[in-house]
């Protein structure tokens, strides 16, 4: 692959635990790879897998799910119901042939700056690892 390639990602973060991580990393000046486009939402038990498939079809590279700890959910088990949406996400989008380096699910707190910045650059990695992603993306429609 190219070494100019540079990946667009779409991350969505829980408010509470991740979105706070990379707020930390960045009043902390933590560098961190600028690929990624931050979605917050208040848990991450509420992000509906359609919104992985729809990022992947409107152009982006890969995606990232990142919330709070196992037993640390601001909303008691938000996380339990994402953790496992997602590992049958994964397990779908891989039969379908989307090569499982194209999504990542973490889980960062909000002290966890430094964390963050290595979840993040793996993602990065492995996204320019694979490539760029074409294989859903709408085609454009000429009126």
């Amino acid at each position: 692959m190219s070494e100019q390639f540079e990946p667009n990602l779409v991350a969505f973060v829980c408010n509470w635990c991740t979105y706070a991580g990379a707020d930390l990393a960045g009043t902390s000046r933590i560098q961190y790879p600028p690929n990624l486009s931050v979605i917050r939402v208040m848990c991450t038990g509420r992000i509906n897998p359609l919104f992985v498939l729809n990022a992947l079809q409107q152009g982006a590279d890969g995606v990232l799910v990142s919330g709070c700890h196992p037993g640390d959910c601001h909303y008691m088990e938000g996380n339990y119901y994402a953790r496992r949406r997602f590992t049958l996400m994964k397990d779908l989008l891989e039969y379908v042939g989307v090569d499982p380096k194209r999504f990542h699910m973490s889980w960062v707190s909000a002290s966890e700056g430094a964390k963050w910045k290595e979840v993040v650059e793996t993602t990065v990695n492995e996204a320019k690892e694979v490539g760029p992603f074409e294989q859903f993306q709408r085609n454009k429609i000429n009126w």
